[in-house]
């Protein structure tokens, strides 16, 4: 009994004991936490008081107020002053189609209005056909070729500035808004918006910065030493714009609607005064062409001048056609010899653009056809070197091509996603789905066939849909086979003219797939056959282009089609 009292009597001294064991550990345990506090506290003072400055190894560039020097294929080269860049990294930054013209030992590079011919012999850089003298040329290091961009200022349209001190070199295109702010006291810059962030640059009460964008709070901003980082909005003042965007301004606001205005290399330009043609908002006569000797021939004349001034005093702008060699069997060559020589190329386009200033145009069509599938990428050079040409004046240019499947002359001739990057248009001549060298009746354009075609274009070719134009057929074709269902022909028939064609009593039967009437009948031994274009048929084929926010539509051609189509493209396309 007395043993186990005393036992008792310990336990309060027990837990005495491990209450002062427990308070111990607690404040150990708070005396850790403020201490880790104090910790961290002194690194984030250490971080965000951390300066990185005059560490760059290498040269950094700024490209529109992002650092892509980690994307740079090749280093930047200085020397005498001049800033050189890769070729490899002026296509990636500038002009994904920059290329080398081995024939000539020329660089030839276009972006935007101009095109360029940069010599790796001679000082002098060739700008939109006109000759600037300049301090170097282009150079070759190792095999790779480097262009002397801070000599080309003009060319890309850029502001060039060499921040020796921090190794950081800037480019800002002139098109692009870029806004300036003063700053109202000395500030740490950051790298980020975070509590704990770096310190980028230190800036001076009074330093004016660039403003690259405000959000919650904090401001995106690049410092006279080129660096970028985070500042408090509140901490900027009197904040201006040094310049404004440059929106791409459309020559035709709203959907197109161009007709094809045709007539033969033999004839002259209609006469059209007096008429109108309620909608249209384009015209594309056949003024030029390229003859049996490649030589560039116009079919213009007083009729043509007067046709001018006939379109532009209704309102109508003017995209003539240009199209390669009349005959067929001659355009192959013709077409191939002028695509295989810059030179010969360059001369084609001095003429495009000499006759558009001469007569007054707004732009032009080109319709090439009947190409070798070799000369694909060729021909793509000529409308990339072609369009900037005549953007500078103001025109537009548009190229027509056929759908993404077929023949090797007929559609493999195209490069579409070239095309339909560069050209200010790509038309879509979606028409002759059967055409007169088909052995099989069948419709000339099918709605289903353009819908399919049309996600080809936009799909696969990746063709911004605001730049597609769907071209239309005025025309038809009567299909007649003899008794073993052969053709034996299928001439073409115009809109206006089918009712007189077909019989008065044939029976039409709507086919919903191709959104058109089709008819067969009987004439003794032959079998007739006609798929219709109306203008329900077209009605559909337009209701394409509001689907897909195409472009808008071109006819093939005036003068085939009956009198209610105007009034109802003019309902359909908004105008």
């Amino acid at each position: 009994m007395g043993r186990g009292r005393r036992e008792l009597e310990k336990e309060p001294k027990k837990i005495l004991y491990g209450e002062v064991e427990k308070k111990k550990k607690i404040i150990i345990g708070v005396g850790i936490t403020i201490l880790a506090i104090i910790v961290l506290f002194i690194i984030a003072m250490v971080v965000n008081n951390y300066i990185i400055l005059d560490n760059n190894t290498t040269t950094n560039l700024i490209i529109n107020n992002k650092n892509v020097t980690s994307d740079l294929r090749n280093d930047i080269i200085q020397e005498d002053g001049v800033i050189y860049l890769s070729e490899d990294d002026i296509a990636n930054f500038f002009d994904k189609h920059i290329y080398l013209e081995e024939e000539n030992n020329r660089i030839i590079t276009t972006y935007n209005k101009k095109i360029a011919e940069v010599s790796l012999d001679e000082n002098v850089i060739n700008i939109n056909g006109e000759d600037k003298n300049t301090s170097a040329h282009a150079i070759e290091r190792d095999g790779v070729i480097y262009i002397p961009i801070s000599e080309m200022t003009e060319v890309y349209d850029i502001e060039i500035g060499n921040i020796e001190e921090t190794k950081v070199i800037t480019m800002d295109s002139l098109d692009r808004e870029q806004r300036k702010a003063s700053v109202n006291s000395n500030l740490a810059v950051k790298s980020s918006t975070n509590f704990i962030a770096r310190t980028v640059d230190r800036v001076e009460e009074g330093e004016e910065v660039i403003v690259i964008s405000s959000d919650e709070g904090y401001s995106r901003i690049r410092t006279e030493n080129g660096k970028i980082g985070y500042v408090k909005t509140n901490k900027l003042a009197n904040e201006y714009a040094v310049r404004e965007d440059i929106p791409e301004e459309k020559q035709i606001e709203g959907k197109i609607n161009m007709t094809w205005d045709y007539y033969s290399e033999v004839g002259s330009a209609p006469d059209r005064t007096g008429t109108t043609i309620d909608g249209v908002n384009v015209v594309s006569p056949a003024f030029f062409y390229i003859d049996e000797d490649g030589d560039f021939r116009e079919n213009v004349g007083e009729s043509g001048e007067a046709y001018v001034d006939w379109a532009h005093g209704n309102g109508y702008k003017v995209w003539p056609m240009v199209s390669n060699a009349p005959a067929a069997n001659e355009s192959l060559e013709i077409t191939s010899e002028i695509m295989n020589s810059y030179e010969n190329r360059k001369e084609l386009i001095e003429q495009i653009v000499d006759a558009c200033v001469e007569y007054d145009l707004d732009g032009i069509n080109i319709d090439f056809e009947n190409m070798k599938q070799e000369d694909i990428d060729l021909y793509s050079r000529f409308i990339i070197e072609l369009t900037p040409r005549l953007d500078d004046l103001g025109k537009v240019v548009s190229v027509d091509v056929t759908a993404p499947d077929g023949g090797e002359t007929w559609s493999m001739c195209f490069d579409r996603n070239v095309i339909g990057d560069v050209a200010d248009y790509i038309v879509f001549m979606a028409y002759d789905q059967n055409g007169i060298s088909s052995t099989t009746a069948g419709t000339n354009a099918g709605y289903n066939w353009i819908e399919l075609n049309l996600v080809k274009f936009l799909q696969t070719e990746e063709i911004d849909s605001d730049k597609l134009i769907l071209g239309m057929p005025f025309y038809t074709r009567l299909w007649i086979e003899d008794a073993n269902g052969d053709i034996v022909r299928n001439p073409t028939v115009n809109m206006e003219d089918i009712e007189d064609v077909l019989p008065d009593d044939v029976q039409k039967t709507w086919d919903d797939e191709l959104k058109q009437y089709y008819v067969e009948y009987q004439d003794g031994e032959y079998t007739r056959k006609m798929w219709i274009e109306d203008v329900e048929s077209l009605k559909a084929k337009v209701s394409l282009v509001n689907e897909n926010d195409l472009a808008g539509v071109a006819s093939w051609q005036y003068g085939m089609e009956t009198q209610d189509v105007w009034p109802m493209l003019k309902e359909e396309l908004g105008l």
